[in-house]
């Protein structure tokens, strides 16, 4: 979705924050930017490869911010994860359609 073109006509002065898939992003084109001032800097939930290689420049690059893949948490995440389990249980159990189910065949 972000590819090279995509960050050539990012302002320079722009900051991309992702914090939804690593792989929307061309990543090699992505550090060419930074590297090369042509963006202000990274702000990176997701990556790649997670964690990225310890050879990768994300790691020393002074206008890139890591995070370890977690902008998703809130406090009530365990809580909510139980409900769905245990709703989606009672569900397995009486025969009935699963909530947020994965569908390998549409690619979620």
């Amino acid at each position: 979705m972000i590819d090279a073109a995509a960050i050539e006509r990012m302002h320079s002065g722009a900051v991309l924050v992702n914090i939804g898939r690593g792989g929307v992003i061309d990543e090699p084109a992505l550090i060419r930017a930074l590297e090369q001032g042509r963006l202000a800097g990274a702000a990176l939930d997701v990556v790649a490869t997670e964690p990225p290689p310890p050879d990768s420049p994300l790691w020393s690059l002074p206008n890139v911010l890591l995070s370890p893949h977690t902008a998703g948490l809130s406090v009530h995440e365990n809580e909510r994860i139980v409900e769905l389990f245990s709703e989606n249980l009672r569900r397995y159990l009486a025969g009935d359609d699963l909530l947020s189910r994965i569908l390998p065949t549409l690619s979620y």
